[in-house]
């Protein structure tokens, strides 16, 4: 009798597997009927829902977007060798968008000795000496220049905005920019005839006791003109940050550079023995400043 059983028992599970072995080959006959679109590909795509062409952020504040900036800001010079430039001034500001925005700024600084002239002044003899090519201090210091009005049209680019976050409680906006474009400044000297009596740097001079003579060239650049003053027109390139207070007010850091032909000290730059145009050079004027930006409208728009 056992044995009668235990054979029924092993005919139903061969008869079981059987069965699950057509089952398994008849629904593989159907997916290849029914093509590839009923596989993997099919059931991927209902799964898929349409949040991949929803926008990044919903309700995003456009602080900048279609407004108008106006910015009052101090800056200084950073990088000067003879006198540092503070000045106050006006940045206007147009956005186009998020990112593009045209604009300009001026600035009206006054100057200041740097560490290096209060170092060189007391070295220098109090008067000219005959025949030294080194200046007094009142040379010295006459050919120096101001830079009392500088300021720069241009281009500007917001390629990234976020939050900052303090103590994970207290969260701003900001957004980084970066310009470029034309920079202007008008420079100023004050070189007394006194002083400055060469009115023809490396040249043959007339004779004042012998009219029709001329005298060898004065090779004596400590009076010559020191032709470092008018205006200027060169290169502009800024980087800075506005830091949002609100929806209108953000304080804005900024680093600038106003490049064009500049000779600061007035001096004999190229060792000839007179001062001429090409002791001017292409340099950098570099300012670090902080302004607080209006933005015009002061209701910021939202996206959908």
């Amino acid at each position: 009798m056992r044995n009668l059983v235990q054979s029924m028992m092993l005919v139903g599970a061969v008869s079981a597997a059987g069965l699950l072995v057509h089952t398994g080959e008849a629904a593989a006959q159907e997916a290849d009927k029914a093509g590839p679109e009923t596989g993997p590909r099919q059931a991927e795509e209902r799964r898929r829902n349409d949040l991949h062409t929803q926008p990044a952020v919903r309700h995003r504040k456009l602080l900048v977007a279609k407004r108008f900036e106006a910015t009052p800001l101090f800056e200084s010079t950073v990088n000067a060798d003879f006198r540092h430039f503070v000045g106050v001034g006006l940045k206007l500001e147009y956005h186009l968008g998020d990112k593009l925005s045209v604009g300009a700024l001026g600035v009206y600084a006054g100057a200041i000795n740097t560490g290096l002239v209060d170092k060189i002044v007391p070295t220098l003899p109090d008067m000219a000496q005959v025949d030294s090519l080194e200046p007094s201090k009142g040379q010295f210091q006459a050919h120096l220049n101001k830079m009392p009005l500088h300021g720069a049209a241009y281009v500007s680019l917001t390629p990234w905005y976020g939050k900052l976050a303090a103590f994970d409680s207290a969260f701003v906006n900001f957004d980084f920019y970066f310009q470029a474009g034309v920079s202007f400044a008008q420079l100023q000297s004050d070189c007394p005839a006194s002083i400055c009596n060469d009115t023809a740097p490396g040249q043959p001079r007339p004779d004042p006791n012998n009219a029709g003579e001329t005298l060898p060239p004065d090779f004596n650049p400590n009076n010559d003109p020191p032709l470092n003053s008018g205006g200027r027109v060169g290169a502009y390139l800024g980087a800075g940050i506005h830091v949002f207070l609100n929806d209108f007010l953000a304080l804005d850091l900024t680093v600038r550079d106003y490049a064009f032909n500049d000779n600061p000290s007035g001096a004999d730059y190229d060792a000839n023995r007179f001062v001429n145009d090409d002791d001017s050079r292409f340099l950098n004027h570099l300012f670090m400043g902080v302004g607080l930006s209006v933005m015009l409208p002061m209701k910021a728009k939202r996206t959908r």
